[in-house]
Formats: structure tokens, sequence, C-alpha cells
């Protein structure tokens, strides 16, 4: 018997036309933490100790600094583009903290605190930004697309939404491995508009990869809100749709982002097969440092979510449970906001990669044509050499 007919004996048959309603599925939406940092009665705590909690809100600390200082840097003209994560911290920081260190992380442009929670320096942050001689990248991408083969980081592309296919064939390839590890994509629901969305969510239910699809709902694709983006549920119906395991959670609840990855790459790994997971949240930051949100959306409404500042909902948990003093948080913050002054001014001196560097790591050999192509670059610069810095590592 076919699963197609074991499918249609299980449905329910009716004999007169009977439509469905558009959003006839309500999809609860799970929350533990409140706003005073106290938990709601009943509800089940993930597994965190001092020391992951501690982590955690490290993290979160250096990320809000790292995002304060850089695109002040950014404005001064010593960068030249920024996105930040604020509002995002516990959607992004607190599914982190429920992988393996050896998942592999597929992010969009807005996760770097996933990155800091996996070890990467104040110094590599400072060099990727500044494309620098000591960018893991060569200089070759423009600042926060970052990326880390040692964490397990695969590295940002700017156009929406491609990294969500390829995370399915991360998720294929670790499961055919044999591998006890998932994949993580992380995508806004602007990108979930993108046909890419469909095609490896649909590939990864079918072929059942371990994948985590993990949504980012904070309201608006740059400056369009989602009322004007779909008609359906969200984006968590379109999991259900697709035959997957799915859960939308609040974005700003890091205790309820943390027990949703837990459990979410559990099941991955047991039923080796895809989670799709909708935080909703919100962007309390412009799109980028090119935006300016004051076009499209009210300072009453960001007001309204500055309200459920998931950081500060998180310290207060960690006050409650006798695991953080405010003269520590006072301390923790000068601390970062002085070491990111301080790298920004030993990074940005050191010169850019050398112009050989430009045509490495594409082929294993380099062809005719690039190695004709650099020798044009070259002789281009030489004709207009006011035109380019005589202090870069350009020769």
């Amino acid at each position: 018997m076919s699963n197609a007919t074991q499918k249609d004996e299980r449905q329910t048959l009716v004999h007169r036309v009977n439509f469905i309603e558009g959003n006839a599925l309500s999809i609860p939406i799970l929350k533990i933490l409140q706003a005073d940092g106290t938990t709601y009665e009943g509800a089940i705590e993930p597994t965190i100790d001092q020391q992951l909690a501690l982590k955690i809100y490290d993290t979160c600390v250096f990320t809000r600094v790292l995002d304060e200082r850089m695109l002040g840097a950014q404005r001064q003209g010593r960068i030249s583009f920024y996105m930040t994560c604020t509002g995002e911290e516990a959607a992004v920081i607190g599914s982190a903290a429920g992988l393996d260190q050896e998942d592999v992380i597929l992010a969009q442009y807005r996760e770097h605190a996933a990155l800091r929670y996996r070890g990467f320096t104040t110094e590599q942050f400072m060099n990727q930004m500044f494309s620098n001689a000591l960018d893991l990248g060569k200089g070759r991408q423009m600042p926060i697309h970052y990326g880390c083969a040692d964490l397990h980081y695969q590295t940002i592309s700017s156009p929406l939404a491609t990294q969500i296919p390829q995370a399915t064939g991360v998720g294929y390839s670790l499961k055919m491995q044999g591998k006890r590890n998932v994949a993580i994509c992380y995508f806004g629901e602007g990108a979930a508009s993108e046909g890419d969305f469909h095609a490896g969510l649909n590939m990864a239910a079918v072929h059942k990869a371990p994948v985590i699809f993990f949504c980012r709902n904070n309201g608006y694709a740059i400056s369009t809100p989602t009322e004007e983006q779909f008609a359906g549920d969200g984006i968590a119906s379109r999991g259900v749709g697709y035959g997957m395991h799915t859960i939308r959670i609040d974005g700003n609840d890091m205790l309820a982002v943390l027990a949703a990855t837990q459990q979410a790459r559990a099941y991955a790994l047991e039923h080796k097969a895809p989670v799709l997971i909708e935080a909703m949240t919100y962007r309390l930051g412009a799109h980028s440092s090119s935006d300016d949100p004051s076009g499209y959306r009210s300072k009453e409404e960001e007001a309204k979510w500055r309200e459920h500042d998931p950081v500060q909902r998180f310290k207060l948990w960690l006050i409650n449970k006798g695991w953080l003093k405010e003269a520590d948080d006072a301390a923790l913050y000068e601390k970062y906001r002085q070491e990111v002054l301080d790298q920004v001014k030993v990074s940005e001196k050191i010169p850019c990669p050398s112009l050989d560097e430009l045509i490495e790591d594409v082929l294993d050999t380099p062809t005719p044509a690039l190695k004709q192509q650099l020798a044009e670059l070259k002789a281009h610069i030489k004709k207009y050499p006011k035109a380019y810095p005589k202090t870069s590592g350009r020769d």
C-alpha cells in the first residue's frame, strides 16, 4: 500500500463542500519568563545551570556593547556598514546555547551574537569589520559578513534566504556521515517570502534532514510590516503545512528559546527530521546603518517593545536566582566598552590583505584568466596611485 493511500485512509471524509478557513489552525506561543524576571506559574524551565546562564548573559552584554560601539564607528566613517542584533539577543543567543559546539550554524546577517557565544574573539570581530590582513575572509566581505570554519559558522551571504536550502544540504550531509549533529538555519520572516524558503523546507521534510529552521519574526522585512508580507498565520503554520515538527515561541524570552532549541535538537537527532521554530521578537534598532525606521514605525511602538527587552528580562531572572549583582553587571559593560574601543584602535591600523590574495582560495590553481585580470588590476592601481591608499598591504 502506498503512502498516499495510507494518508487517504486516515483523512476524515465529507460529502458536502466544506472549505477550511485560512487561519483555522491556532498555534500557541511558548512563554516561560515574565518581564519582571519571574517564571509563569506551571512553566518548566530548560536545562540551565549558573555557568551556562552567566555565559549567555556575558554574550548578551558583549553584543549590546559591540552594536553600540560599531554603529558609532560607522557613523564616524571608520567602517562602511553595520547591522545590530539589539532586541533579538534572546532569539539568537538562547538558541545558540541550546546547540552542541559542532552543530553547524548557517546565519542570515544579524546573528553575530551566536558567533560570539561560540568563542569568536573581539579581535576577530574587528579584523573582519575593517577587512584587514588578519581578517579570516581576507578582506573580501563587507562588515558583519562573518564566517569561521573552526567554530562551524558558515560564511554569511547578503542575498536573502540562500542559506535555507544550503542548510538542508548540510543537515542531510551530517545524517549521511552518521554524525550526532544538526544544522541550524537563521532567517527573518521577510526571507520566508523567498522561494528558497519553500524549496529548502520542503526538501528537508521530504528527505528528513536534521535541521532546525529558526525564524526571527521581528515584524518587519526592512520597512515592510508583516501584514503586508503574508495573509496566513505567520511562519509556523507553514512548517505544519510541510509536515514538520513546529513551535512558536516568545523570542524575547531567553528561557523559552533555550528550552525550545534544546528539545528541537533532541527531536531532530532522534527522528532525523527537521524542526521549525518561529520566534516572535522585535528589532529595536534600524534594519541597518543605511536605514531610518522613523519612516515606517512609531516611537510609541518601539517604546512598547522596549518594555519586553530580552536582555533586561534575563538579567532580572539572574538577579532573582542570586547569580548576578548590579555591580557585576555594570563592571561587565565597562569592561567590554573598553575592550571594543581598544581593539578598534588596533584593528583599523592593520594593513589590508595583499592584492595577490584576491585570487587565492577560489581555485586550486589560478587560471590564466584570473592571473591576467589581477595583472590588469595592478596596472590600473599603478596608473592611478592617488586613488588608492599607499599605507595598505596591497601591492
